[in-house]
């Protein structure tokens, strides 16, 4: 009783960790040194904690959350069996232990992580636009739409697994190589040209969506969930991921109808921005993320 190990397992790049500390009620003392471990991509700090009473209905805060764009998964196992999970965000720093985080707050927090991940994933939106440039009818964008979602669905759970890793400065550059891929093309469509991407829009969307599935694995694998709680918190995950991609293309389509309900008729150069501005920012990231990925080889 009051006794608690505890795992800090944080961001770092190199040697260098997200200035972020778990903050306790001030009756708990540490107890023990800390031990400290550096691993590819993260900083483990393990110690122990002694409470006089325990941390049912205490606060536990991140202190330097609020400066960051990253959440912080708070979990809790008991001797009981019983566990229960909360999510510290920059905008609510601090969680209450015994203030719910049982199996359906569990369940919320997976699916909330999964639309924030495709919400804040700029490039992963961007591709999935340039798909949408290039479709032509409702069939095609059908096909594109299920073999993207078919193609990332599996490398996430394979990836999320552990069957399949790739280095992140790599995969940034693929995944930012893709975006640059379907720009040319989407400026191919509009000209009313036609190539092999433009006539099987769902091939493209199945290869480079096998990309984008590890890509979002990364939300997952940086988490260090157990085996048990693994496959629950990937299904969730992928509903949530899936729910925010079918937002972003409901609010795309909704305003295409709306400007031709409206009969609005936009000069040609401005409907070739789009495809210009994914292309442009697709050979940026490409550049960058390359040179990151042979400077870390």
């Amino acid at each position: 009783r009051g006794q608690y190990d505890v795992l800090w397992k944080q961001p770092a790049n190199g040697e260098y960790a997200l200035r972020m500390d778990p903050v306790f009620p001030a009756e708990c003392m540490l107890a023990g040194a800390d031990n400290r471990k550096l691993l590819p991509g993260a900083m483990l700090t393990r110690f122990h904690l002694a409470c006089p009473d325990g941390l049912e209905g205490k606060p536990v805060a991140i202190a330097g959350l609020e400066m960051t764009l990253t959440d912080v998964l708070v979990r809790l196992h008991k001797l009981d069996g019983r566990e229960e999970t909360h999510l510290a965000r920059a905008t609510d720093t601090t969680v209450t232990i015994g203030g719910g985080g049982g199996g359906w707050a569990r369940a919320g927090t997976y699916l909330r992580l999964g639309i924030q991940h495709i919400a804040l994933g700029i490039d992963h939106l961007l591709f999935v636009l340039g798909l949408l440039l290039i479709v032509r009818d409702r069939w095609m964008l059908l096909k594109t739409v299920t073999a993207f979602t078919a193609a990332h669905s599996l490398t996430l759970a394979i990836a999320t697994l552990g069957h399949i890793q790739l280095p992140v400065a790599l995969l940034n550059a693929l995944v930012a190589l893709s975006i640059l891929f379907v720009a040319p093309e989407a400026i191919r469509a509009a000209r009313s040209e036609t190539s092999l991407t433009i006539r099987h829009t769902w091939v493209v969307a199945f290869a480079f969506g096998l990309l984008h599935g590890l890509g979002f694995a990364n939300g997952l694998t940086t988490l260090g969930l157990s085996k048990g709680e693994l496959v629950p918190a990937l299904a969730l995950f992928n509903v949530g991921v899936e729910i925010g991609q079918l937002t972003f293309l409901g609010l795309v389509l909704a305003l295409g109808r709306a400007f031709r309900l409206m009969a609005i008729r936009w000069p040609e150069p401005v409907l070739r921005l789009p495809a210009y501005a994914i292309g442009a920012l697709g050979a940026m990231w490409t550049v960058q993320y390359a040179a990151v990925a042979l400077g870390a080889w």
